[in-house]
């Protein structure tokens, strides 16, 4: 689990993120929205450790990530994978190469089991035939696909995933989202996605932060999601014609069954 206490940011005296408090729990699908310029992309970049917030504390189990000592970061670091907007895959390596990328930096296992282990996650996500092709010579999706191979391929505890669905079409941002839900229950991983996509949130969000100007406005589950009463999270869930037609054949079922 992770936790955040009292989370401050201001950069150049503007208020990014004011006063969060959050938990994010171990095998769910924990998920950051709201609408672009709320602040979640900087909550997930306080998270990770790549942006200092201005005060606060950021709890990976009983472990203040702001009072570690540097070979403590290193540790932490090890044990989280990232899958980045643009997918951020090196273009003069293979697919396979970039999975491998981790192993290089970080594990201690010889070169036939590094390989063994990108293998195993390129299978995991469906591109074992592409190992051998270039970022350039692949689709947006399987890249995001390959994306997530290498996030997990030192077996992480945490995974965190800033706009997953970015650029994709319908159909191939359900696989990804299908991925990341499975792949964080089969291992048991805390993972926090960014996004503004709600059919994402409808899909696998297990439970939901809603930031709006730099406060968490709501809390909840999906299910909760289309009954709240929160005008500032209705009017960005609504935003879309299709989940107010949702919204509307709820309310008339709901109305029916009363009567």
């Amino acid at each position: 689990m992770i936790e955040v206490k009292s989370l401050n940011k201001k950069f150049d005296g503007d208020i990014i993120l004011n006063d969060i408090n959050a938990t994010f729990d171990k095998g769910l699908v924990n998920m950051i929205i709201g609408k672009s310029g709320s602040g979640k992309t900087v909550l997930l970049k306080c998270i990770v450790g790549l942006v200092p917030p201005s005060s606060g504390q950021i709890m990976y189990g009983d472990s203040n990530l702001l009072a570690m000592r540097s070979s403590e970061v290193r540790r932490l670091r090890r044990n989280i994978g990232m899958l980045f907007q643009g997918s951020a895959l090196f273009d003069s390596r293979t697919v396979l190469e970039n999975v491998m990328f981790p192993l290089d930096m970080f594990s201690r296992i010889n070169l036939r089991e590094r390989k063994k282990r990108a293998e195993f996650c390129l299978e995991r996500v469906g591109l074992a035939n592409s190992a051998n092709l270039y970022p350039s010579e692949i689709s947006g999706g399987m890249m995001k696909r390959a994306a997530i191979a290498r996030a997990i391929a030192l077996n992480p505890k945490y995974l965190f995933c800033d706009e997953p669905n970015s650029g994709l079409d319908p159909k191939t941002a359900q696989l990804i989202d299908e991925l990341i839900k499975d792949i964080t229950e089969d291992y048991k991983m805390t993972t926090i996605v960014v996004s503004h996509d709600m059919n994402s949130v409808i899909n696998i969000g297990d439970k939901i932060i809603f930031l709006n100007e730099g406060i968490k406005e709501w809390e909840g589950s999906k299910s909760e999601v289309m009954d709240s009463k929160n005008e500032k999270l209705n009017d960005f869930v609504f935003a879309s014609d299709l989940f107010k037609k949702i919204k509307v054949a709820d309310d008339i079922i709901s109305e029916d069954k009363k009567g």
